[in-house]
Protein backbone atom coordinates (compact mmCIF):
# COMPACT_ATOMS: atom_id res chain seq x y z
CA UNK A 1 0.00 0.00 0.00
CA UNK A 2 2.80 2.47 0.86
CA UNK A 3 4.45 1.80 -2.73
CA UNK A 4 1.03 2.74 -4.66
CA UNK A 5 0.56 5.53 -2.30
CA UNK A 6 4.52 6.47 -3.42
CA UNK A 7 3.67 5.20 -6.89
CA UNK A 8 0.61 7.73 -7.21
CA UNK A 9 2.08 11.10 -5.99
CA UNK A 10 5.46 10.03 -8.14
CA UNK A 11 4.41 8.70 -11.42
CA UNK A 12 3.45 12.37 -13.00
CA UNK A 13 6.44 13.93 -12.04
CA UNK A 14 8.22 11.05 -13.71
CA UNK A 15 5.85 11.16 -16.84
CA UNK A 16 6.22 15.14 -16.92
CA UNK A 17 10.30 14.43 -17.57
CA UNK A 18 9.35 11.29 -19.90
CA UNK A 19 7.32 13.67 -22.18
CA UNK A 20 9.86 16.44 -22.79
CA UNK A 21 12.60 13.57 -24.33
CA UNK A 22 12.18 11.94 -28.25
CA UNK A 23 9.46 9.46 -28.55
CA UNK A 24 10.94 5.80 -28.56
CA UNK A 25 11.16 4.47 -32.12
CA UNK A 26 8.32 2.55 -32.51
CA UNK A 27 5.68 3.92 -30.51
CA UNK A 28 5.78 7.81 -32.48
CA UNK A 29 2.36 6.63 -34.21
CA UNK A 30 1.11 9.10 -37.15
CA UNK A 31 3.65 11.93 -35.72
CA UNK A 32 5.85 13.08 -32.42
CA UNK A 33 2.79 15.35 -30.95
CA UNK A 34 0.03 12.32 -31.21
CA UNK A 35 2.76 10.39 -29.35
CA UNK A 36 3.18 12.87 -26.64
CA UNK A 37 -0.76 13.24 -26.13
CA UNK A 38 -1.34 9.21 -25.79
CA UNK A 39 2.00 9.43 -23.38
CA UNK A 40 0.19 11.35 -21.42
CA UNK A 41 -3.00 9.09 -21.76
CA UNK A 42 -0.96 6.64 -20.38
CA UNK A 43 0.86 7.98 -17.32
CA UNK A 44 -2.56 9.55 -16.51
CA UNK A 45 -4.42 6.36 -16.64
CA UNK A 46 -1.49 4.46 -14.96
CA UNK A 47 -1.98 7.11 -12.31
CA UNK A 48 -5.68 6.43 -11.81
CA UNK A 49 -5.54 2.73 -11.80
CA UNK A 50 -3.07 3.02 -8.68
CA UNK A 51 -5.49 5.72 -7.32
CA UNK A 52 -8.34 3.28 -7.46
CA UNK A 53 -6.28 0.01 -6.32
CA UNK A 54 -5.13 1.99 -3.31
CA UNK A 55 -8.68 2.66 -2.72
CA UNK A 56 -10.09 -0.93 -3.07
CA UNK A 57 -6.77 -2.31 -0.34
CA UNK A 58 -7.87 0.63 1.58
CA UNK A 59 -9.22 -0.73 4.91
CA UNK A 60 -13.02 0.57 5.55
CA UNK A 61 -13.06 -0.65 8.88
CA UNK A 62 -10.61 1.57 9.83
CA UNK A 63 -10.98 4.70 7.74
CA UNK A 64 -9.59 7.63 10.87
CA UNK A 65 -6.30 5.72 10.93
CA UNK A 66 -3.38 6.85 8.73
CA UNK A 67 -2.82 4.29 6.10
CA UNK A 68 -0.22 3.49 2.95
CA UNK A 69 2.25 5.48 5.17
CA UNK A 70 5.86 6.56 4.79
CA UNK A 71 7.66 8.56 7.35
CA UNK A 72 11.32 9.05 6.14
CA UNK A 73 13.81 11.94 7.38
CA UNK A 74 14.43 14.34 4.58
CA UNK A 75 15.81 17.27 6.85
CA UNK A 76 16.79 16.62 10.05
CA UNK A 77 18.21 19.48 10.77
CA UNK A 78 14.89 21.26 9.93
CA UNK A 79 12.63 17.99 10.98
CA UNK A 80 11.60 18.15 7.62
CA UNK A 81 10.46 14.45 6.87
CA UNK A 82 9.11 12.82 3.60
CA UNK A 83 5.90 11.77 5.38
CA UNK A 84 3.13 10.68 3.13
CA UNK A 85 -0.20 8.71 3.78
CA UNK A 86 -4.17 8.69 3.59
CA UNK A 87 -7.44 8.49 5.65
CA UNK A 88 -11.35 8.65 4.68
CA UNK A 89 -10.51 12.25 3.96
CA UNK A 90 -7.87 12.67 1.64
CA UNK A 91 -8.65 9.32 0.00
CA UNK A 92 -11.75 10.37 -1.84
CA UNK A 93 -9.82 13.77 -3.22
CA UNK A 94 -6.65 11.61 -4.20
CA UNK A 95 -9.31 9.25 -6.47
CA UNK A 96 -10.95 12.23 -7.80
CA UNK A 97 -7.99 14.54 -8.42
CA UNK A 98 -6.58 11.27 -10.93
CA UNK A 99 -10.00 10.87 -12.27
CA UNK A 100 -10.47 14.07 -13.49
CA UNK A 101 -6.59 14.61 -14.79
CA UNK A 102 -6.80 11.37 -17.00
CA UNK A 103 -10.24 12.43 -18.85
CA UNK A 104 -8.60 15.36 -19.18
CA UNK A 105 -5.66 13.69 -20.98
CA UNK A 106 -8.19 12.09 -22.94
CA UNK A 107 -10.23 14.74 -24.48
CA UNK A 108 -7.24 16.92 -25.09
CA UNK A 109 -6.01 13.59 -26.79
CA UNK A 110 -9.06 14.56 -29.65
CA UNK A 111 -9.17 18.02 -29.19
CA UNK A 112 -5.93 19.44 -28.09
CA UNK A 113 -6.22 22.90 -27.43
CA UNK A 114 -4.36 25.59 -29.66
CA UNK A 115 -1.43 26.55 -28.63
CA UNK A 116 2.34 25.41 -28.52
CA UNK A 117 4.06 22.54 -28.53
CA UNK A 118 1.69 19.15 -27.12
CA UNK A 119 5.23 18.13 -25.00
CA UNK A 120 4.70 21.16 -22.78
CA UNK A 121 1.21 21.25 -22.36
CA UNK A 122 1.51 17.11 -21.73
CA UNK A 123 4.31 18.26 -18.77
CA UNK A 124 2.82 20.49 -17.20
CA UNK A 125 -0.77 18.48 -17.07
CA UNK A 126 1.42 15.61 -15.85
CA UNK A 127 3.40 18.39 -13.31
CA UNK A 128 -0.29 19.39 -11.98
CA UNK A 129 -1.40 16.36 -11.15
CA UNK A 130 1.32 15.76 -8.72
CA UNK A 131 1.13 18.61 -7.04
CA UNK A 132 -2.08 18.09 -6.56
CA UNK A 133 -1.85 14.52 -5.71
CA UNK A 134 1.36 15.43 -3.11
CA UNK A 135 -0.78 18.49 -1.31
CA UNK A 136 -3.44 15.71 -0.42
CA UNK A 137 -0.74 13.03 0.69
CA UNK A 138 1.92 14.55 2.41
CA UNK A 139 1.59 15.05 6.17
CA UNK A 140 4.29 17.11 7.19
CA UNK A 141 3.60 21.39 7.15
CA UNK A 142 6.76 22.22 4.91
CA UNK A 143 5.87 19.25 2.25
CA UNK A 144 2.46 20.78 2.30
CA UNK A 145 3.47 24.01 1.34
CA UNK A 146 5.99 23.00 -1.57
CA UNK A 147 3.10 20.87 -3.03
CA UNK A 148 0.53 23.68 -2.94
CA UNK A 149 3.21 25.79 -4.64
CA UNK A 150 4.29 23.30 -7.23
CA UNK A 151 0.78 23.29 -8.83
CA UNK A 152 1.04 27.41 -9.50
CA UNK A 153 3.59 27.34 -12.62
CA UNK A 154 1.90 24.58 -14.15
CA UNK A 155 -1.43 26.27 -14.29
CA UNK A 156 0.08 30.04 -14.96
CA UNK A 157 1.78 28.34 -18.32
CA UNK A 158 -1.66 26.21 -19.03
CA UNK A 159 -3.85 29.72 -18.98
CA UNK A 160 -0.92 32.18 -20.75
CA UNK A 161 0.05 29.37 -23.65
CA UNK A 162 -2.86 27.94 -24.33
CA UNK A 163 -5.62 29.97 -22.92
CA UNK A 164 -8.14 32.48 -25.22
CA UNK A 165 -9.28 36.04 -25.10
CA UNK A 166 -6.77 38.13 -22.17
CA UNK A 167 -5.13 35.00 -21.10
CA UNK A 168 -2.09 37.06 -19.85
CA UNK A 169 -3.40 38.69 -18.00
CA UNK A 170 -5.72 36.44 -16.19
CA UNK A 171 -2.54 34.54 -15.54
CA UNK A 172 -0.65 37.02 -14.39
CA UNK A 173 -3.54 37.95 -11.57
CA UNK A 174 -4.11 34.11 -11.25
CA UNK A 175 -0.38 33.99 -9.82
CA UNK A 176 -0.23 37.02 -7.78
CA UNK A 177 -2.67 36.59 -6.20
CA UNK A 178 -2.14 32.97 -5.04
CA UNK A 179 1.87 33.52 -4.35
CA UNK A 180 1.03 36.76 -2.00
CA UNK A 181 -1.67 34.25 -0.12
CA UNK A 182 1.02 31.69 -0.22
CA UNK A 183 3.95 33.88 1.15
CA UNK A 184 1.18 34.71 4.26
CA UNK A 185 0.46 31.28 4.61
CA UNK A 186 3.94 30.22 4.94
CA UNK A 187 4.51 32.66 7.59
CA UNK A 188 1.65 30.51 9.38
CA UNK A 189 3.24 27.10 8.92
CA UNK A 190 6.35 28.42 10.16
CA UNK A 191 5.21 29.62 13.64
CA UNK A 192 3.95 26.33 14.41
CA UNK A 193 6.66 24.53 13.68
CA UNK A 194 9.13 26.98 15.61
CA UNK A 195 6.53 26.79 18.03
CA UNK A 196 5.50 23.10 18.76
CA UNK A 197 9.08 21.53 17.39
CA UNK A 198 7.61 19.51 14.39
CA UNK A 199 6.17 20.01 11.14
CA UNK A 200 4.61 16.08 11.45
CA UNK A 201 0.91 16.95 11.14
CA UNK A 202 -0.46 13.97 12.18
CA UNK A 203 1.34 14.42 15.58
CA UNK A 204 -0.03 18.25 15.96
CA UNK A 205 -3.27 17.04 15.41
CA UNK A 206 -3.10 15.47 18.76
CA UNK A 207 -4.48 16.91 21.97
CA UNK A 208 -1.45 15.28 24.17
CA UNK A 209 1.06 16.06 21.30
CA UNK A 210 3.44 18.97 19.96
CA UNK A 211 -0.06 21.03 19.77
CA UNK A 212 -0.33 21.48 23.68
CA UNK A 213 2.66 24.28 23.38
CA UNK A 214 0.69 26.37 21.19
CA UNK A 215 -0.65 29.36 22.93
CA UNK A 216 -3.96 30.96 21.78
CA UNK A 217 -1.90 33.80 20.86
CA UNK A 218 0.32 31.58 18.67
CA UNK A 219 -3.02 29.85 17.34
CA UNK A 220 -5.04 33.32 16.53
CA UNK A 221 -1.46 34.32 14.65
CA UNK A 222 -1.07 31.05 12.61
CA UNK A 223 -4.99 30.62 11.79
CA UNK A 224 -4.71 34.10 10.21
CA UNK A 225 -1.64 33.94 8.26
CA UNK A 226 -2.62 30.41 7.08
CA UNK A 227 -6.28 31.34 6.58
CA UNK A 228 -5.43 33.86 4.34
CA UNK A 229 -3.25 31.72 1.75
CA UNK A 230 -6.10 28.86 1.62
CA UNK A 231 -9.00 31.41 1.54
CA UNK A 232 -7.27 32.61 -1.66
CA UNK A 233 -7.47 29.24 -3.47
CA UNK A 234 -10.81 28.17 -1.88
CA UNK A 235 -11.48 31.25 -3.12
CA UNK A 236 -13.26 33.27 -0.59
CA UNK A 237 -15.32 36.61 -0.75
CA UNK A 238 -13.69 38.65 -1.34
CA UNK A 239 -10.30 36.82 -2.64
CA UNK A 240 -12.11 35.33 -5.19
CA UNK A 241 -11.92 37.77 -7.92
CA UNK A 242 -8.74 35.86 -9.64
CA UNK A 243 -10.76 33.11 -10.39
CA UNK A 244 -13.60 34.01 -13.22
CA UNK A 245 -10.71 35.89 -15.30
CA UNK A 246 -8.53 32.87 -14.86
CA UNK A 247 -11.78 30.25 -15.44
CA UNK A 248 -12.79 32.40 -18.84
CA UNK A 249 -9.32 32.84 -20.24
CA UNK A 250 -8.37 29.05 -19.46
CA UNK A 251 -8.63 26.10 -21.99
CA UNK A 252 -11.72 23.53 -21.51
CA UNK A 253 -8.90 21.44 -19.35
CA UNK A 254 -7.46 24.20 -17.38
CA UNK A 255 -10.98 25.07 -16.17
CA UNK A 256 -11.54 21.60 -15.11
CA UNK A 257 -9.04 20.76 -13.20
CA UNK A 258 -9.03 24.63 -11.59
CA UNK A 259 -12.22 23.98 -9.95
CA UNK A 260 -12.66 20.36 -9.92
CA UNK A 261 -9.19 19.96 -7.83
CA UNK A 262 -6.91 23.27 -7.42
CA UNK A 263 -10.19 24.85 -5.37
CA UNK A 264 -10.33 22.01 -3.21
CA UNK A 265 -6.78 22.21 -2.18
CA UNK A 266 -7.66 25.43 0.20
CA UNK A 267 -10.79 23.64 1.71
CA UNK A 268 -8.41 21.25 2.57
CA UNK A 269 -6.02 22.91 4.33
CA UNK A 270 -8.96 24.06 6.28
CA UNK A 271 -9.78 20.36 7.38
CA UNK A 272 -6.38 19.13 7.47
CA UNK A 273 -4.63 22.14 9.45
CA UNK A 274 -6.45 24.72 10.64
CA UNK A 275 -9.12 22.71 12.84
CA UNK A 276 -7.30 20.45 14.24
CA UNK A 277 -4.18 21.69 14.84
CA UNK A 278 -5.16 25.23 15.67
CA UNK A 279 -8.65 24.60 16.74
CA UNK A 280 -8.94 27.45 19.73
CA UNK A 281 -7.45 30.29 16.68
CA UNK A 282 -10.51 28.48 14.47
CA UNK A 283 -13.19 28.56 17.40
CA UNK A 284 -12.31 32.54 17.41
CA UNK A 285 -12.32 33.11 13.88
CA UNK A 286 -14.79 30.75 12.73
CA UNK A 287 -18.01 33.18 12.38
CA UNK A 288 -15.65 35.72 10.38
CA UNK A 289 -14.80 32.69 8.24
CA UNK A 290 -19.01 31.62 7.72
CA UNK A 291 -19.87 35.44 7.20
CA UNK A 292 -17.77 35.69 4.15
CA UNK A 293 -18.70 31.82 3.39
CA UNK A 294 -22.74 33.32 3.51
CA UNK A 295 -21.57 36.69 1.63
CA UNK A 296 -19.93 34.64 -1.10
CA UNK A 297 -23.02 32.14 -1.41
CA UNK A 298 -25.41 35.21 -2.24
CA UNK A 299 -22.97 36.96 -3.94
CA UNK A 300 -22.19 34.54 -6.20
CA UNK A 301 -25.76 33.91 -7.49
CA UNK A 302 -25.96 37.44 -8.13
CA UNK A 303 -23.14 38.03 -10.13
CA UNK A 304 -24.70 34.81 -12.19
CA UNK A 305 -28.34 36.39 -11.99
CA UNK A 306 -26.62 39.35 -13.53
CA UNK A 307 -24.96 37.24 -16.08
CA UNK A 308 -27.80 35.19 -17.24
CA UNK A 309 -30.21 38.05 -18.11
CA UNK A 310 -31.14 39.03 -21.92
CA UNK A 311 -29.06 41.57 -23.39
CA UNK A 312 -26.47 41.40 -20.35
CA UNK A 313 -24.05 39.80 -22.89
CA UNK A 314 -22.71 37.33 -19.92
CA UNK A 315 -20.24 34.35 -21.04
CA UNK A 316 -21.57 31.37 -19.80
CA UNK A 317 -18.21 29.89 -18.85
CA UNK A 318 -17.75 33.27 -16.85
CA UNK A 319 -21.36 32.23 -15.20
CA UNK A 320 -20.11 28.90 -13.70
CA UNK A 321 -16.76 30.52 -12.76
CA UNK A 322 -18.89 32.16 -10.14
CA UNK A 323 -21.00 29.62 -9.20
CA UNK A 324 -18.28 28.27 -8.17
CA UNK A 325 -17.62 30.94 -5.52
CA UNK A 326 -21.18 30.41 -3.97
CA UNK A 327 -20.75 26.62 -3.98
CA UNK A 328 -17.46 26.78 -2.45
CA UNK A 329 -19.08 29.37 0.05
CA UNK A 330 -21.00 25.86 1.04
CA UNK A 331 -18.17 23.97 1.73
CA UNK A 332 -16.49 27.27 4.16
CA UNK A 333 -19.78 27.75 5.92
CA UNK A 334 -19.27 23.78 6.66
CA UNK A 335 -15.77 24.52 8.26
CA UNK A 336 -16.56 27.07 10.02
CA UNK A 337 -19.56 25.51 12.26
CA UNK A 338 -16.94 22.92 13.41
CA UNK A 339 -19.28 20.17 14.04
CA UNK A 340 -18.58 16.57 12.71
CA UNK A 341 -21.89 17.13 10.66
CA UNK A 342 -21.16 20.53 8.99
CA UNK A 343 -17.30 19.41 8.49
CA UNK A 344 -18.60 15.79 6.79
CA UNK A 345 -21.34 18.32 4.24
CA UNK A 346 -18.52 20.64 3.37
CA UNK A 347 -16.17 17.37 2.23
CA UNK A 348 -19.12 15.67 0.34
CA UNK A 349 -19.47 19.11 -1.14
CA UNK A 350 -16.07 19.23 -2.38
CA UNK A 351 -16.09 16.04 -4.41
CA UNK A 352 -19.75 17.00 -6.04
CA UNK A 353 -18.51 20.21 -6.53
CA UNK A 354 -15.67 18.47 -8.60
CA UNK A 355 -18.07 16.21 -10.54
CA UNK A 356 -20.49 18.67 -11.68
CA UNK A 357 -18.39 21.82 -12.01
CA UNK A 358 -15.91 19.53 -13.93
CA UNK A 359 -18.87 18.29 -16.77
CA UNK A 360 -20.17 21.86 -17.24
CA UNK A 361 -16.79 22.81 -17.90
CA UNK A 362 -16.00 20.45 -20.30
CA UNK A 363 -19.58 21.26 -21.92
CA UNK A 364 -18.75 24.69 -22.26
CA UNK A 365 -15.52 24.20 -23.94
CA UNK A 366 -16.98 21.84 -26.25
CA UNK A 367 -19.88 24.11 -26.98
CA UNK A 368 -17.42 26.68 -27.67
CA UNK A 369 -15.31 24.62 -30.56
CA UNK A 370 -18.82 24.07 -32.27
CA UNK A 371 -20.31 27.77 -32.15
CA UNK A 372 -17.34 29.55 -31.23
CA UNK A 373 -18.55 31.64 -29.01
CA UNK A 374 -20.00 31.23 -25.16
CA UNK A 375 -22.11 34.36 -25.24
CA UNK A 376 -25.42 33.46 -23.65
CA UNK A 377 -27.22 36.00 -25.59
CA UNK A 378 -25.82 34.19 -29.41
CA UNK A 379 -25.95 31.21 -27.66
CA UNK A 380 -29.78 31.71 -26.96
CA UNK A 381 -30.67 33.57 -29.87
CA UNK A 382 -30.00 31.87 -32.83
CA UNK A 383 -33.44 29.71 -32.66
CA UNK A 384 -35.85 29.16 -30.56
CA UNK A 385 -34.89 25.22 -30.35
CA UNK A 386 -31.28 25.57 -29.16
CA UNK A 387 -29.72 22.63 -28.20
CA UNK A 388 -32.57 20.45 -27.81
CA UNK A 389 -32.90 21.44 -31.50
CA UNK A 390 -30.02 21.26 -32.78
CA UNK A 391 -27.78 18.63 -30.83
CA UNK A 392 -30.16 17.23 -28.04
CA UNK A 393 -28.03 14.80 -26.65
CA UNK A 394 -25.56 17.15 -25.58
CA UNK A 395 -28.19 19.21 -24.80
CA UNK A 396 -29.69 16.83 -22.48
CA UNK A 397 -26.61 16.03 -20.24
CA UNK A 398 -25.79 19.80 -20.41
CA UNK A 399 -29.26 20.40 -18.96
CA UNK A 400 -28.40 17.29 -16.35
CA UNK A 401 -25.40 19.28 -15.39
CA UNK A 402 -27.07 22.34 -14.33
CA UNK A 403 -30.00 20.55 -12.13
CA UNK A 404 -26.92 18.72 -10.43
CA UNK A 405 -25.55 21.75 -9.87
CA UNK A 406 -28.62 23.40 -8.25
CA UNK A 407 -28.50 20.63 -5.60
CA UNK A 408 -31.83 18.70 -6.59
CA UNK A 409 -32.28 15.52 -4.19
CA UNK A 410 -31.04 12.25 -5.12
CA UNK A 411 -27.99 14.24 -7.13
CA UNK A 412 -24.64 14.51 -5.95
CA UNK A 413 -24.55 18.31 -5.05
CA UNK A 414 -27.92 18.02 -2.63
CA UNK A 415 -25.64 16.36 0.49
CA UNK A 416 -22.89 18.31 1.13
CA UNK A 417 -24.95 21.78 0.86
CA UNK A 418 -27.80 20.40 3.36
CA UNK A 419 -25.30 19.07 5.58
CA UNK A 420 -23.43 22.24 5.76
CA UNK A 421 -26.71 24.36 6.60
CA UNK A 422 -27.41 21.42 8.89
CA UNK A 423 -24.49 21.98 10.67
CA UNK A 424 -24.86 25.77 10.84
CA UNK A 425 -28.54 25.26 12.32
CA UNK A 426 -26.47 23.60 15.55
CA UNK A 427 -22.88 24.91 15.16
CA UNK A 428 -20.46 23.79 17.65
CA UNK A 429 -20.11 24.57 21.27
CA UNK A 430 -19.07 28.58 22.64
CA UNK A 431 -20.62 29.41 18.69
CA UNK A 432 -23.59 31.38 18.65
CA UNK A 433 -26.13 29.73 17.63
CA UNK A 434 -28.50 32.60 16.86
CA UNK A 435 -25.59 34.03 14.45
CA UNK A 436 -25.09 31.04 12.50
CA UNK A 437 -28.84 30.87 12.46
CA UNK A 438 -28.68 33.69 10.20
CA UNK A 439 -25.87 32.21 8.10
CA UNK A 440 -28.02 29.28 7.48
CA UNK A 441 -30.99 31.40 6.35
CA UNK A 442 -28.78 33.36 3.86
CA UNK A 443 -27.36 29.87 2.74
CA UNK A 444 -31.07 29.06 1.90
CA UNK A 445 -31.62 31.90 0.13
CA UNK A 446 -28.53 31.39 -1.97
CA UNK A 447 -30.25 27.81 -3.19
CA UNK A 448 -32.95 29.48 -4.32
CA UNK A 449 -31.31 31.74 -6.03
CA UNK A 450 -28.95 29.28 -7.37
CA UNK A 451 -32.11 27.38 -8.68
CA UNK A 452 -33.09 30.42 -10.11
CA UNK A 453 -30.05 31.64 -12.48
CA UNK A 454 -28.92 27.68 -13.36
CA UNK A 455 -33.28 26.87 -15.08
CA UNK A 456 -32.51 30.22 -16.49
CA UNK A 457 -29.33 28.66 -18.01
CA UNK A 458 -31.27 25.36 -19.02
CA UNK A 459 -34.41 27.87 -20.46
CA UNK A 460 -31.71 29.95 -23.13
CA UNK A 461 -29.34 27.75 -24.01
CA UNK A 462 -30.79 24.50 -24.52
CA UNK A 463 -34.19 25.83 -25.02
CA UNK A 464 -33.96 28.97 -26.94
CA UNK A 465 -34.33 32.31 -25.33
CA UNK A 466 -36.86 33.60 -27.71
CA UNK A 467 -35.54 36.93 -27.79
CA UNK A 468 -37.98 39.34 -29.74
CA UNK A 469 -37.24 42.34 -27.97
CA UNK A 470 -36.61 44.71 -30.81
CA UNK A 471 -33.66 46.78 -30.95
CA UNK A 472 -32.95 49.94 -30.29
CA UNK A 473 -32.48 52.66 -33.55
CA UNK A 474 -29.51 51.97 -35.38
CA UNK A 475 -28.54 49.09 -33.09
CA UNK A 476 -28.61 45.19 -34.40
CA UNK A 477 -31.25 42.86 -33.36
CA UNK A 478 -30.69 40.73 -29.87
CA UNK A 479 -31.44 37.48 -31.75
CA UNK A 480 -33.50 36.26 -34.50
CA UNK A 481 -35.45 33.38 -34.93
CA UNK A 482 -35.67 30.98 -37.05
CA UNK A 483 -35.02 27.53 -38.41
CA UNK A 484 -32.61 25.16 -35.98
CA UNK A 485 -29.45 24.69 -37.54
CA UNK A 486 -28.16 21.12 -36.46
CA UNK A 487 -24.91 20.82 -34.35
CA UNK A 488 -22.80 17.95 -34.21
CA UNK A 489 -23.86 16.27 -30.83
CA UNK A 490 -22.19 13.96 -28.25
CA UNK A 491 -18.81 12.23 -30.10
CA UNK A 492 -17.23 9.05 -29.01
CA UNK A 493 -14.29 10.63 -27.22
CA UNK A 494 -17.33 13.15 -25.08
CA UNK A 495 -18.95 10.23 -24.30
CA UNK A 496 -15.85 8.80 -22.95
CA UNK A 497 -14.71 11.78 -21.46
CA UNK A 498 -17.76 12.59 -19.25
CA UNK A 499 -19.72 9.79 -18.77
CA UNK A 500 -18.09 8.77 -15.56
CA UNK A 501 -18.19 12.31 -14.50
CA UNK A 502 -22.47 12.23 -14.96
CA UNK A 503 -22.45 8.47 -13.18
CA UNK A 504 -20.71 9.58 -9.94
CA UNK A 505 -22.84 12.72 -9.84
CA UNK A 506 -25.69 9.86 -9.65
CA UNK A 507 -23.94 7.13 -7.93
CA UNK A 508 -22.79 10.03 -4.87
CA UNK A 509 -26.54 11.34 -5.02
CA UNK A 510 -28.41 7.88 -4.19
CA UNK A 511 -25.62 6.35 -1.92
CA UNK A 512 -23.97 8.98 -0.31
CA UNK A 513 -23.10 6.80 2.70
CA UNK A 514 -20.23 5.61 0.55
CA UNK A 515 -18.12 8.72 0.55
CA UNK A 516 -19.82 9.55 4.20
CA UNK A 517 -18.82 6.54 5.95
CA UNK A 518 -15.14 7.28 5.01
CA UNK A 519 -15.20 10.69 5.98
CA UNK A 520 -17.37 10.63 8.83
CA UNK A 521 -14.89 8.56 11.73
CA UNK A 522 -11.66 10.86 10.17
CA UNK A 523 -13.63 13.76 10.92
CA UNK A 524 -14.69 12.93 14.54
CA UNK A 525 -11.29 12.03 15.32
CA UNK A 526 -9.73 15.30 13.74
CA UNK A 527 -12.44 17.25 16.10
CA UNK A 528 -11.31 14.69 19.11
CA UNK A 529 -8.30 15.94 18.78
CA UNK A 530 -6.92 12.67 17.97
CA UNK A 531 -9.70 10.71 19.81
Amino acid sequence: MQYLLAAVVGLPLLGAVAALLPAPPGLKGRNPDQAVLRHGVTVTGVVLAAALALAVGFDRGHPARMQATTDLSWIPALRIHLHLGVDGISLPLLVLTALLTFLCALYSYFAMPTGPSPKAFVALLLTLEAGTLATFAVLDLMLFFLAFEMVLIPMYFLIARWGGAGKQAAAWKFILYTLLGSVVMLLGLLLIGVKSGTFDMVALATDNGPKAQLSHTVQLLAVLAIGIGLAVKSPMWPLHSWLPDAHTAAPTVGSVLLAGVLLKMGTYGFVRIALPITPEGMHTFAPYLAAFAAIGIIYGSLACLALVRKGAAGDLKRLIAYSSVGHMGFVLLGIATMTPTGVNGALFANIAHGLITGLLFFMVGALKDRTGSTDLDALAGTTGAALYGRAPRFGGLLAFGAVASLGIPGLAGFWGEMLAMFGAFRPAAGLSRPVFLTFMVLAGLGTLLTAGYLLLVVRRVCMGGHLTAEAAPGEEPLAVEGPAVALPDLARHEYAAWSPLAALTVLAGLWPAALLGLTNPAVQQLLGGGN
